[in-house]
């Protein structure tokens, strides 16, 4: 099929990379000349494993291609993904300019009948309005070409997009059209061989399905975060309670390890999203405004723990930071656990040793030309003069670390662990004083 995916951030280069890979032609649009200049010399402007390589076999075999003339993309192409970001307002709601703004290209350049894709995460009720504007700009020009729009949202993990995009658990698309399904399960027949990944549903109810799993999850950490600091209070292990709860096929284990809160674009922009349209529709969102509350508090309470060991003036003290993302296999550090932490223990008078295998660059974005952060070559040599290290991000290189290297480069043999990758037992019989989550 001939496609165009506009806007080549982390959603649409993805996307339209993988739609390559099956064998259609893909044109992808942006308007940062610069980051199409990257993508057209071979690069890529994110950090995502595995995809470097797959556009540029799909760009060197012809399929994938880079451009800013939107024009020539939407002539050449019959399935239009609308994939711009939709960043949080500052009321909390999705900001739509861009894709609006993409839709008013779209009408103004098409020139046969385009099926409109919206991949983007956009409220409920965005496809009416993308419906609403396309159709003002078609009558201004005088035109009266026929177009279908389709919510298609992305369910992608940042570190392993390209997995779940070639082997989704669903493929959700919202359309009245019986002509248009049949033609989104065609272009998606190659991605779900096995079996029947496709729902077709109603816009309104697609458009609804991306937050509400977003939310979702959102919730069930916020859950598992606040019984872990009940368990800490009463005595209990989170850890055993965990494997106690997730053992009921019901609830399962995914999405239940307690840690220091969630992060990333978009859990936190998605319940902040969903309650405002709450609010808009004169909806108390209860328990949204406390999966909410319990996610910010949780992103302090590492800080709190490193306070109350030495005291709420850390003046004079050094700590270790392992891990700056707000998960592993991502450069992404936006609404980073991180982000809190470093700010909380500078401001009490710390100093910050830390390391990243991926997020240093972006960190340094960041946090700019801070004294009192500087950045490690490596995990050890963070640790060296260093009063204790916090474990912020769970990447696979911290998870065996060499104790006895840990406990020889740092002044004190302590460390806090917020994300639970250590044997409490363990450490205590090796002479460490150790913090963790719940436990």
């Amino acid at each position: 099929m001939k496609l165009a995916v506009i806007g080549t951030g982390y959603v649409g280069l993805v996307t339209g990379t993988c739609f390559a890979e099956m064998g259609n032609d893909v044109i992808c649009v942006d308007n940062d000349h610069h980051k199409i200049e990257i993508l057209n010399n071979g690069g890529i402007p994110i950090w995502e494993p595995g995809l470097e390589d797959m556009v540029q076999r799909n760009s060197k075999q012809g399929r994938l291609k880079f451009t800013t003339d939107i024009k020539n993309a939407v002539s050449k192409s019959d399935i239009l993904f609308i994939a711009v970001g939709t960043p949080p307002d500052e009321d909390g709601s999705a900001d739509l300019q861009y894709v609006l703004s993409v839709a008013k290209d779209i009408a103004t350049h098409m020139n046969s009948y385009k099926i409109v894709v919206d991949k983007s995460t956009v409220p409920v009720g965005t496809a009416d309005k993308v419906q609403a504007t396309m159709q003002k700009i078609l009558e201004e020009r005088g035109v009266d070409y026929k177009f279908d729009v389709v919510s298609n949202p992305e369910f992608l993990k940042e570190g392993d997009a390209i997995n779940d995009s070639m082997k989704p658990d669903r493929v959700v698309v919202g359309t009245n059209s019986p002509k248009v399904a049949e033609i989104m399960s065609e272009l998606y027949a190659p991605f779900a061989r096995s079996q029947d990944k496709l729902l077709i549903m109603s816009v309104r109810s697609a458009e609804m399905t991306k937050y509400t799993a977003n939310a979702m999850l959102a919730t069930k950490i916020s859950f598992m975060n606040e019984i872990a600091n009940l368990c800490e209070l009463m005595g209990a292990d989170v850890n055993e309670v965990r494997k106690g709860i997730g053992s009921d096929r019901r609830i399962g284990y995914y999405f239940i390890y307690p840690g220091i809160g969630y992060g990333g674009s978009c859990f936190p922009k998605d319940v902040k999203a969903l309650i405002k349209m709450s609010e808009q529709n004169h909806f108390p969102a209860k328990v949204l405004k406390a999966v909410e509350e319990r996610n910010e508090s949780q992103k302090r309470v590492l800080v709190e723990k490193v306070k109350k060991h030495y005291g709420s003036n850390l003046k004079g003290k050094t700590f270790a930071i392992w891990g700056l993302s707000f998960k592993p296999k991502t450069d992404d550090m936006r609404e980073a656990s991180s982000r809190v932490i470093i700010k909380g223990l500078v401001k009490a008078g710390a100093k910050i040793k830390a390391y990243d295998p991926v997020a240093m660059e972006e960190a340094k974005r960041i946090f700019g030309d801070n004294p009192n952060i500087t950045y490690a070559k490596s995990n050890y040599e963070a640790l060296e003069n260093s009063d204790a290290l916090l474990l912020v991000t769970e990447w696979n290189q911290f998870r065996r670390p060499d104790f006895n290297k840990i406990k020889t480069l740092l002044k004190e043999p302590v460390i806090f662990d917020g994300r639970n990758q250590y044997d409490p037992a363990e450490l205590k019989n090796r002479g460490f004083t150790y913090y963790s989550i719940g436990r």
